[in-house]
């Protein structure tokens, strides 16, 4: 299992569709709808271990007494050290976590989301290898 913070950040809506992203930008325009956490700190060689040994994902969103589970296929090919996205759909980049996610960040309870829309707001996230 590798863990990483992430913070809240005004601008979060949590409203795409496909994806669900984590960045390491400390900054967040309306524009970034997929985002729902800035500042992660994660560290991309503990996740590309639990990649190498997995075919698929489990991420698991932390926030106060709210918790979330997104499953995914891996992407062994993930080398971003800055952005983590995970997919509902196949489409594979440098910064794919996982694809064919079971959800989406518009899929996420609202009462996370607008959690993570305050700046003061930590979560963690956690990244399971599953057999």
């Amino acid at each position: 299992m590798v863990s990483f913070n992430i913070y809240g950040h005004k601008n979060i809506l949590g409203t795409h569709r496909n994806t669900i992203e984590f960045t390491k930008d400390s900054n967040l325009s309306l524009k970034g709808d997929c985002i729902i956490g800035v500042k992660a700190d994660f560290d991309i060689n503990e996740i590309k271990t639990i990649l190498k040994k997995y075919s698929k994902i489990k991420i698991i969103i932390i926030v106060d007494n709210f918790r979330e589970e997104i499953n995914a296929v891996s992407n062994k090919d993930f080398n971003d050290e800055h952005e983590i996205v995970i997919r509902k759909t196949d489409f594979i980049s440098d910064r794919t976590l996982g694809i064919n996610a079971d959800k989406a960040v518009i899929d996420l309870d609202r009462k996370l989301v607008d959690k993570l829309k305050n700046p003061e707001t930590i979560g963690k996230v956690e990244i399971i290898g599953i057999k």
